[in-house]
């Protein structure tokens, strides 16, 4: 049986399937000697966020990603992967490492978009996700990012910055929700699956607009009715791209991922008309 024509909503639902497999699904299926990290060394350790040592595909990498639960109790305590700035300290503080030992670094998104109350605000989260950013745009080790559910918004983009972006056949890749955008454009949450439409987030649409490098397939229903091939299929992108990137010297790989994101969103409409501040002011033609 193969999986029927789906609709955007339709993966935004496949997405946020609570079976679906999260991170540490991915690092036990693919990984060795996986030590965990915590901490910020500043606040916290959030939970939301996990990251570590492993071997994989017989190198050393450092992994970092978001981790939702897998049942109600869990949710609680990952605050449903949306991760507060001590996550996002934490996740610098390994990409840090990553870059001091020369490892490369994996990075596996699934957020509905960072944490947005009060608390996270006044600790400093809008300062913390521009720093994942900023030191992810120049990190001199190769970088590959997954995403495996949801890609919301900031909290997405401050593990997002990668020389390669792969994207699960059913993940969705977003500014924001589509509730939230169907609030914001027509004050009408239930419009959302036209919200959804509009936005462009499913995997081909976002490889269609060179924003996902690859996109890696799912079985039959989801990635949650068969974890290990889709386990599998991911490794063997990640490999790939590990293999291409670790080939090439720093210095290029640094080129062309500065080169990759000043092409991000490139588009022309029309030659706009340039005003020419040497010549004389156009006429008033107020009454």
């Amino acid at each position: 049986m193969t999986t029927p024509t789906l609709s955007p909503w339709d993966k935004v639902q496949l997405a946020r399937h609570p079976r679906r497999p999260h991170t540490l699904d991915y690092v036990r299926a693919l990984c060795e000697d996986f030590v965990e990290l915590h901490g910020d060394r500043r606040y916290g350790d959030d939970e939301a966020i996990v990251g570590g040592l492993a071997r994989f595909a017989n190198r050393t990498v450092v992994i970092v990603g978001h981790q939702k639960g897998s049942d109600a109790r869990e949710n609680v305590r990952r605050n449903f992967g949306m991760a507060h700035p001590e996550g996002y300290r934490k996740a610098l503080r390994l990409f840090r490492l990553a870059e001091k030992f020369g490892f490369p670094l994996i990075c596996f998104i699934d957020t509905p978009g960072a944490d947005p109350s009060m608390e996270s605000e006044e600790r400093g989260q809008g300062n913390a996700i521009a720093e994942n950013i900023l030191a992810l745009a120049g990190l001199r080790v190769p970088i590959v990012a997954c995403i495996i559910g949801e890609g919301g918004s900031g909290g997405a983009l401050a593990l997002g910055v990668a020389d390669r972006l792969l994207m699960l056949e059913h993940a969705i890749y977003s500014v924001a929700a589509p509730e939230a955008a169907a609030s914001i454009l027509w004050r009408d949450a239930s419009k959302a699956p036209e919200a959804a439409s509009a936005m462009k987030i499913t995997a081909q649409d976002q490889y269609n607009l060179g924003i996902v490098d690859e996109i890696v397939p799912e079985p039959d229903g989801g990635a949650h009715t068969d974890a290990a091939t889709t386990a599998a299929a991911a490794g063997k992108a990640l490999r790939a791209a590990l293999d291409e990137l670790t080939a090439l010297p720093i210095d290029e790989l640094l080129r062309r991922r500065y080169t990759r994101y000043r092409a991000i969103g490139r588009f022309q409409e029309h030659q706009p008309r340039l005003l020419d501040l040497r010549s004389p002011p156009l006429p008033f033609k107020g009454s």
